[in-house]
């Protein structure tokens, strides 16, 4: 049995000692077996060892607690190639967390109240509250921990969160960009708060939790209204499975109207292909969204891209070197969850970022919660001179030639990944890569830097050659930036009801798989517990295909049973979402209903879409001149309504055969297309088409 001991350790001129008392004393009892042991070493980050024990759980996740607990631990988010310090091996840290367990008394009859193993460093104490207690309320479902302390006397520093852009602090948890000031003490100390993030982005990277903090609409909307009185290029991100509503309708007013905008339709690659052109077809429909919107006049071209997969990125940046240019900087605009911050990272790694910037910046946080960049991230642009613009002409012809053979494992395994995961995949490059490999003794040849400037006082400034961890007064003197921005929340948004489980749930990760019904008047659709529809009047049967994440399931009733259903298994695993039961329930409002009538235009192409806010859609099909009758209930105000033209027309062609015995057709996946980069063989191999040049 294991025998609860108190343990101090203190960090003394470098080296670790044991605290009074601690000599000699033994982690385990009993004959013949060994006693637990820890290491120092001086020239070392401290690392904790216990040598005896191996967790047999090698999946199992680090406790929280462990991280206010390693004070002196590495960055939790290092760019590539760039050298981080050694960090103790998970497998010790799931040790370190057995041994906690136990010590703080989880089993009861072994442990005494208040045993605890304590690591401070001398002058950083750790505050006694921040750590284990007995006292301790035990976590409700949905809620997380804040581990740390706050401490309202330290002042706020100057150094920005590298995920989420805000000013990094520990003096309320509450307050963007908070981190424990056990652990903001020490990275100030140690001069390593510019690669630290806040304690929310750590939580939303690794474990997937979001921390509720207090920031209204408006004052993200006073974040994006800075951009008012630069000369800037706006790229307008719009998420494709949301629209219209994913388009900002205040534009001109949040970054002025005399901004020059680029459309971005973001997420083409989870819709599927219902027809031969369905892509023109989509960029008209976006198009004609953003005329509806009131800026129409100041869109000067629209795209459709993945930021994920990288689908369209290189055209996206081969336009924008050839219109834009250099002539000031950009600005990423959009609703929360369009997918800003993953575009930022995808041109961080792109032509578009100088190539040291992708070594020197810091990633942007993403997670399907809405609102995770919380103020202006940035990157330095490339200056797209004609000699990197051949260059980089060059790279993409050769690209385009690639046979399978020719890829590295990485990049193959990436192509087989996304090609899963999206319809559309695509391949983003670099053409130029940073020096920071050149050995030092060479002499550093870069045409774009032979130039000399003026400081402030007058004074000049050579052009020698920066470290490898910063950037050179020349390199940033005349620099233009691209910015992201945080996302505008939407007034009316069904993810605002959610937990962040469930938004896990709701927000499609992968390709949307169409799910087709068809169904007689009198018959009831529910998608999860979140809305129904209702098909109370027409003539002959419909065809109802939703296009929402697989993870929501659908469930089928007659109308005069659907009360009953719902209140019988919402909150439980017959309608999934939401989640946690009969009390989860109670906090989620109850549905409304409201009435649409449609017209059928053929059993080839759907009347109209049933917007469900952000929880997907369902295309109705029915027969030429048929009308249709439908009452549609869902949570109020969370912006449910009828689009017209539907988005994907033809996508209850998309179908298998019928399950015999039930209104269900077998889901049927389109196939892929892949832009550009590899050759039709190897395309084919990856189970996807390859786009033809135009």
């Amino acid at each position: 049995m294991w025998k609860a001991v108190q343990l101090a350790v203190r960090r003394v001129g470098g080296a670790w000692r044991s605290g009074p008392g601690s000599e000699a004393r033994q982690m385990c009892s009993g004959a013949g077996r060994k006693t637990g042991s820890w290491t120092s070493d001086p020239d070392r980050e401290e690392e904790f060892v216990f040598v005896e024990y191996s967790d047999p759980e090698e999946g199992q996740h680090l406790h929280p607690e462990l991280l206010s607990l390693s004070t002196s631990g590495a960055p939790p988010r290092v760019p590539p190639r760039v050298p981080r310090p050694q960090v103790p091996p998970q497998r010790h840290l799931r040790s370190l967390e057995h041994q906690l367990t136990v010590l703080r008394g989880v089993s009861q009859g072994e442990a005494e109240p208040d045993s605890l193993i304590q690591f401070e460093d001398v002058g950083f104490p750790l505050d006694s509250s921040g750590v284990s207690s007995q006292k301790r309320k035990k976590k409700t479902a949905g809620e997380h921990r804040v581990f740390g302390t706050p401490d309202v006397d330290q002042p706020v520093s100057d150094t920005c969160c590298s995920g989420c852009g805000a000013v990094l602090h520990c003096t309320a948890a509450a307050v963007p960009g908070y981190l424990p000031s056990e652990k903001f003490k020490v990275l100030l100390q140690e001069e390593r708060l510019s690669s630290a993030t806040c304690q929310r982005c750590h939580l939303l990277t690794h474990h997937r939790q979001a921390l509720s903090l207090h920031m209204t609409s408006d004052q993200y909307r006073a974040v994006v209204r800075r951009i008012r009185p630069h000369t800037a290029l706006v790229l307008l991100v719009v998420d494709l499975l949301d629209l219209p509503d994913s388009i900002v309708p205040d534009l001109p007013d949040l970054v002025g109207s005399n901004k020059h905008v680029v459309v971005l339709g973001n997420k083409i690659d989870l819709l599927p292909a219902d027809s031969p052109n369905y892509l023109q077809r989509i960029k008209r429909q976006l198009s004609g969204y953003c005329r509806d919107a009131g800026f129409g006049d100041q869109v000067t071209d629209v795209h459709l891209i993945s930021a994920k997969t990288g689908y369209g990125v290189e055209g996206l940046i081969s336009a924008l070197q050839r219109s834009w240019k250099y002539k000031g900087d950009v600005y990423l605009v959009g609703s929360a969850n369009a997918g800003k911050s993953t575009l930022f990272n995808t041109l961080l790694e792109s032509d578009y970022c100088k190539s040291k910037a992708s070594d020197l910046v810091y990633k942007a946080t993403i997670s399907p919660w809405p609102g995770t960049t919380l103020d202006l991230l940035k990157f330095p642009i490339s200056n797209p001179t004609p000699y990197r613009m051949f260059r980089r002409e060059e790279r993409l012809k050769e690209a385009a030639g690639q046979e399978e053979a020719e890829l590295s494992h990485e990049e193959l395994r990436r192509l087989r990944h996304f090609s899963k995961q999206g319809y559309l995949v695509g391949r983003v490059g670099r053409t130029f890569r940073s020096n920071s490999s050149t050995r030092s003794d060479e002499i550093k040849f870069d045409p774009d830097s032979l130039a000399f400037g003026e400081n402030d006082d007058g004074d000049m400034r050579s052009s020698t050659a920066p470290s490898a961890d910063e950037f050179s007064f020349n390199e940033l003197k005349d620099a233009h930036w691209l910015f992201d921005t945080p996302g505008i929340l939407k007034d009316h948004d069904v993810l605002g009801l959610l937990t962040e489980q469930e938004v896990m749930s709701v927000v499609p990760a992968q390709a949307l798989v169409p799910r087709t019904f068809v169904l007689k008047p009198g018959m009831s659709l529910l998608l999860g517990a979140l809305a129904r529809i209702d098909f109370l009047e027409g003539g002959r049967s419909c065809w109802f295909s939703v296009l929402a994440s697989s993870r929501v399931p659908v469930h089928i009733t007659s109308v005069e049973k659907a009360d009953g259903v719902y209140e019988k298994h919402a909150g439980h695993e017959l309608l999934g979402v939401p989640q946690g039961g009969s009390e989860r329930m109670k906090q989620f409002p109850a549905l409304v209903s409201q009435e649409f009538r449609l017209e059928g235009g053929g059993y080839l192409e759907a009347a109209a879409d049933v917007k469900l806010s952000s929880a997907g859609w369902v295309a109705v099909t029915a027969a030429v001149g048929d009308q249709v009758l439908l009452r549609v209930l869902g949570p109020p105000a969370v912006g449910i309504c009828v689009r017209t033209p539907p988005l994907l027309p033809h996508i209850v062609t998309l179908k298998g055969e019928r399950v015999r015995k039930s209104s269900a057709y077998k889901p049927t996946k389109a196939q892929g297309l892949l832009d550009g980069g590899l050759s039709a063989h190897g395309a084919q191999r990856l189970q996807l088409k390859k786009k033809k040049k135009k």
